[in-house]
């Protein structure tokens, strides 16, 4: 098209041109006809019709129904729709994923052993060996959910079990445990799990080898920052493993590097998904869904890829809390993604916007797909747990926490603080009153906070104080009080901090220590969770509740 030193463009609006003046021209020309572009650049016009602007399906389709000829005012002429490319034969028969999902044939939701979710019977095996007989609700929902092939968002309490609930389907595919005894190309890796933090991957990794055993737990390869990149690789290319799990930063560091071959990838999990939607991630997480799973000749723009690009990988999302931040995500990066919760298995598209709620409503928990984001943290909650808060002064906070542990006699104690400066003065604090206590926070190295934490699974360190770092992934059975030293931001790191105690199960208790002027905020989140936060003081080594 040549270069026009002075252009009038007339605007399209409903079913004719806008009768307005543009530069001392007022004209009104129906939709369809031709637009004449005027220049002094030339000496004769060109016309361009809409159909040599590519608008010829569109608007072929608009004359056939008028009904959809405009649709909030607004002509759909004026709005082409997404090209998509089409699907040889080979690549459908590639993508397993069905148009239409029966989601009443995905159960069962309420199974007594994991033999009947369809895992096969050498990893049942394996799990009996591990302690692991009864499968949680929300595995008897996402395994079977898994294993028919749907992208899938996870989402249940912390402590419910989510890890297992997407490992065991994945094991049960590839690796020594699976159905089939198919030969693999022993360079390819078969699963990639990012978790947001070096603990949550550690543990992880910790799970999987479990299962795996001692002479398959090479099969399984930790990429964490903080670690020597260059062993890493070393072990990349000596074990050859199926699965790799890491931090986003260092699976994109090796990945660009070319030492992580990931085209051929079945399954990509992401652990704590509304973590890594975080800023700090964008670039890595990029090209990690770029590159995990992607076929030679694939779209390159995973972003607007097409569907058929999304399905040739099976992409499973997980966490505790899913803001609506997490199913646009998901609807971007998986194809037909499914919500799955407790007992329950959803259409991800039958999730809508949420509607801004006032603090003085309570959460309905009757839709769980417009009030998702209400809900989130309510569903985040172990059903178990006691909520108390107490008041008092800022300098006597860790003398409170003191007394609230014997008051409760409490063994494993997790208290949270939101200043890393603050932890090493409690610290010093407690152990003047003769408490075994110790810090953690990501200043620490990886063998300094591998030790803490081991101490504190040993029972050697009785009280640990941390920061953020700690409120996802730290997974400790044993922990029976979480005490809130600095307030959480919100209701969801409230939920997640809260997640840390009451695991599997188990009755655990949380303590939130603050001064008068942040009652407010205390009342908020208990109205935002739909739990009762009790207010509460520790006097002669006893724990009081007060009547509001």
């Amino acid at each position: 098209m040549p270069a026009f030193a002075a252009t009038r463009v007339l605007l399209l609006v409903g079913d004719t041109l806008s009768s307005r003046k543009f530069c001392g021209f007022s004209r009104v020309v129906p939709l369809y006809s031709s637009v004449r572009f005027f220049g002094r650049a030339s000496n004769e016009s060109e016309t361009l019709t809409l159909a040599s602007l590519g608008f010829k399906s569109d608007i072929e389709s608009t004359r056939g129904n008028d009904k959809n000829k405009l649709k909030h005012g607004i002509s759909t002429a004026e709005v082409p729709k997404r090209r998509e490319k089409k699907i040889s034969p080979k690549e459908t028969s590639a993508v397993k994923k069905k148009e239409r999902v029966d989601v009443d044939a995905l159960g069962p939701f309420a199974a007594k052993s994991f033999s009947e979710l369809g895992l096969p019977p050498l990893l049942v095996e394996r799990l009996e060996e591990e302690g692991y007989k009864v499968p949680t609700d929300v595995q008897a929902a996402a395994i079977p959910t898994i294993l028919k092939d749907h992208d899938v968002v996870i989402q249940s309490y912390t402590g419910s079990g989510k890890t297992l609930a997407y490992l065991l389907p994945i094991l049960s595919e590839i690796g020594p445990l699976k159905k089939n005894d198919e030969p693999r190309n022993k360079m390819d890796v078969e699963a990639v799990v990012v978790a947001p933090s070096r603990e949550l991957g550690m543990q992880i990794v910790r799970e999987v080898e479990k299962l795996l055993g001692p002479a398959d737990k090479r099969l399984v390869q930790q990429l964490v920052g903080g670690a020597n990149k260059s062993r890493q690789e070393e072990a990349l290319k000596k074990n050859k493993p199926v699965i790799v799990v890491g931090t986003p930063g260092r699976i994109a560091e090796i990945s660009a590097a070319g030492k992580l071959h990931t085209h051929s990838c079945r399954y990509l999990v992401l652990d704590e998904v509304d973590e890594l939607l975080a800023f700090n991630f964008r670039e890595d997480m990029h090209r990690i869904l770029e590159h995990v799973g992607r076929r030679s000749g694939a779209s390159k723009n995973i972003m607007n890829g097409s569907k058929a690009r999304r399905a040739e990988r099976q992409t499973i999302m997980v966490s505790a809390t899913v803001p609506f931040s997490v199913i646009r995500a998901a609807r971007s990066w998986g194809s037909d993604p499914l919500l799955v919760q407790a007992k329950s298995v959803a259409p991800l598209e039958s999730v809508t916007a949420p509607a801004a709620t006032k603090l003085s409503e309570t959460p309905s928990h009757s839709d769980s797909g417009a009030n998702l984001q209400t809900q989130a943290p309510v569903q985040s909650l172990p059903p178990s747990l006691t909520h108390y808060y107490s008041v008092t002064r800022i300098q006597h906070k860790v003398d409170t926490l003191r007394r609230c542990i014997h008051a409760l006699d409490a063994k494993c104690v997790i208290a949270f603080m939101n200043h890393t400066r603050q932890l090493k003065d409690a610290v010093f604090k407690l152990e003047a009153r003769g408490m075994k206590a110790a810090e953690l926070h990501g200043d620490l190295g990886k063998l300094a906070r591998s030790t803490i934490l081991k101490r504190f699974r040993n029972g050697d360190v009785r009280v640990l104080l941390t920061n953020e770092l700690s409120a996802r992934g730290l997974d400790i059975p044993e922990c029976d009080l979480v005490v809130n030293l600095g307030l959480p931001t919100d209701s969801v790191h409230y939920a997640h901090r809260a997640g840390r105690t009451g695991r599997l199960g188990r009755k655990g208790t949380v303590v939130t220590i603050c001064e008068e002027p942040e009652v407010f905020v205390v009342k908020k989140m208990q109205k935002q969770l739909g739990v009762a936060i009790q207010s509460c003081e520790f006097a002669e080594g006893k724990l009081v509740v007060n009547e509001d």
